[in-house]
């Protein structure tokens, strides 16, 4: 009993701590992609964005390698199709643990067990085991000792919460409400979180103009428009935080109090059909960065202002291999290259970006060779930009390609001319990145480092 009070102190005092040192942004990384760079360049980029928190939606070994060393803290996942036999038996959790896991520890630094994603929603017939599935794999933590410094988990989204609006009056599916009571005795004993996907982007496109756009992109909306839930005259300034506040309202329904939220995945996409208006670039870049500040002034929802909201982005690079609407493709930060595809601003101690000064230009991944000819040509010849070092036989000239021309053509104009008004656009070709290619790319030889 002593013990117990003891290690119950302990982690009490651990939570206190993690709320004093603030919330964090992190990111997930999905593998969708068709041109996806090796582990080691995706490791190099997610550093020199100063990502110190990020989400994979498996256990590739070669992430977990390359992350060895890093610091980052990492939650691996246990994939929708690995649930069932997991639950099904514990041998298969401890190998798994073993194998994806222990193997990795302690140099890369694993700190949770995404197990699923949205099973309730998208695979209804591994509900019966997922509480299953977690406490296997939880005691085969506790067996390697490593239950401490691995937290288990499992990512849901807001369909199970069919009336999330108002707040106060939010309850769970009640045709899950035993697998989620399960559940959130599962997170209480083991001291863990639930993992919730709060996407403000569905919430106002599906929610047939019931609610502005600027609630849901954090905007301030006009005193004779706020959003009141009439029963705690609480005041919502933004979906996102009346989603993570009727997440709270439902756990409190089934008695379960302040078990912690972290947003495992949440963003907007920047790029959507015809019928898919909001899907923009300006909608994208306006939600990305006032989430940051958001997270980053530390506090949380109405309800509960004290516990900080941890998020994940969605995501890194767009996924453009996944089936369906043109928005699911384009939902990633960055390029592949590593720049960004809007500029991200620290809103407060956010690790999305670093803090340098230094700002490049560079060509985007998908720009046309025909634009880049012609922005090639612009810069370096209207634009005076020094082309000299890229033509055959210079420094600069190898990769010979058009894209690492163009980037050089770009960047040599746009650090001349940008403190006199000059833009890094070229007809939509190019893009601002705070990070020297050079330090994670082959873009040019280290006689051409910008």
């Amino acid at each position: 009993m002593i013990l117990e009070r003891c290690l119950g102190s302990m982690l009490l005092v651990l939570s206190m701590l993690s709320n004093v040192l603030g919330a964090f942004v992190g990111v997930n990384i999905g593998t969708d992609v068709s041109s996806m760079p090796p582990a080691s360049d995706v490791v190099a980029i997610v550093k020199a964005h100063q990502i110190t928190h990020i989400r994979l939606y498996d256990a590739d070994p070669h992430m977990l390698k390359a992350l060895a060393g890093s610091g980052i803290e990492v939650t691996v996942g246990v994939t929708n199709e690995e649930v069932l036999g997991i639950g099904e038996s514990a041998s298969a959790a401890a190998a798994w643990i073993n194998k994806n896991v222990a193997a990795y520890m302690p140099s890369t630094n694993i700190t949770a067990i995404a197990v699923g994603s949205e099973v309730l929603t998208s695979v209804p017939h591994a509900a019966p085991v997922l509480v299953t599935a977690m406490n296997n794999l939880h005691k085969a933590l506790v067996a390697a000792d490593l239950n401490f410094q691995v937290k288990v988990s499992t990512p849901q989204s807001m369909d199970i919460i069919p009336k999330p609006f108002p707040p106060s009056t939010a309850t769970f599916n009640s045709s899950w409400n035993s697998t989620i009571y399960q559940l959130l005795q599962f997170l209480k004993n083991t001291n863990s979180y639930y993992m919730l996907n709060a996407y403000p982007y569905f919430g106002y496109t599906n929610g047939n103009g019931i609610f502005p756009i600027d609630y849901a992109l954090f905007k301030p909306l006009p005193s004779v428009k706020q959003i009141v839930d009439p029963n705690t005259l609480f005041h919502y300034n933004s979906m996102f935080d009346a989603m993570v506040d009727a997440t709270y309202y439902s756990m409190d329904a089934l008695n379960f109090s302040v078990i912690p939220i972290v947003v495992t995945e949440t963003g907007w996409p920047w790029q959507g059909g015809s019928n898919e208006p909001d899907a923009t670039v300006e909608n994208a870049e306006t939600f990305i960065n006032k989430l940051i500040q958001r997270v980053s002034n530390n506090s949380g929802p109405p309800s509960q202002p004290t516990i900080p909201i941890n998020t994940y982005i969605y995501e890194l690079f767009n996924e453009d291999k996944r089936p369906g609407p043109i928005s699911e493709k384009n939902w990633g930060l960055l390029f592949t290259n590593g720049t960004a595809v809007f500029p991200l601003s620290l809103g407060g101690p956010s690790q999305i970006t670093g803090n340098s000064t230094a700002v490049f230009c560079v060509a985007k991944d998908d720009a046309s060779e025909d634009k880049l000819r012609d922005g090639i040509n612009w810069a370096c010849g209207q634009g005076q930009a020094n082309c000299s070092a890229i033509q055959s036989g210079q420094p600069c000239y190898l990769p010979n390609n058009i894209k690492n021309h163009a980037s050089y053509a770009y960047n040599d104009y746009y650090q001349k001319m940008h403190t006199v008004g000059g833009t890094c656009d070229f007809d939509g070709t190019a893009t601002t990145t705070t990070i020297d290619p050079s330090k994670f790319a082959q873009v040019f030889s280290s006689l051409c480092s910008y």
